[in-house]
């Protein structure tokens, strides 16, 4: 049996991310973790499973305007073509990374999963006030 393994170029080895400090900020594991849990309700929102109103906090006021036009958008689309208002079902993440661009500013990158077709999600995580909060929300 052969093992074979890759070899990273130089300028593509891994580099130790900027973990947040024991000054109540979170590690990358933290953030991941934000992270998956605010893209699992992001797809809730759009289902109509779950009120935007539980995201509230979570989101930047731009993020949270654009999440929930797009909510309204989509559940009509789906009343017209469906007649159901249930658009996803069983949303499920599959993974998540994080990538620090400084000790308080985050990005991640999510795969979720539903019944017929997987999507990605982007977004921007900022520490403000003690909390994580979205600044940039992609959904495909």
């Amino acid at each position: 049996m052969t093992v074979v393994t890759a070899h990273r170029h130089a300028s593509r080895q891994r580099t130790k991310r900027p973990e947040m400090n024991a000054g109540g900020n979170a590690s990358t594991l933290d953030v991941r973790l934000v992270a998956r849990s605010i893209a699992q309700a992001a797809v809730e929102v759009l289902a109509g499973t779950r009120s935007i109103l539980q995201l509230s906090r979570s989101l930047d006021p731009d993020c949270f305007l654009s999440l929930q036009h797009r909510a309204a958008l989509t559940r009509e689309h789906a009343a017209r073509t469906r007649g159901s208002l249930l658009v996803h079902r069983s949303p499920m993440v599959r993974s998540v990374r994080a990538c620090a661009i400084s000790e308080t500013v985050y990005e991640a990158s999510i795969v979720v999963s539903e019944e017929q077709r997987s999507r990605a999600i982007a977004m921007r995580l900022e520490h403000r006030d003690g909390t994580w909060q979205v600044t940039a929300l992609e959904i495909g």
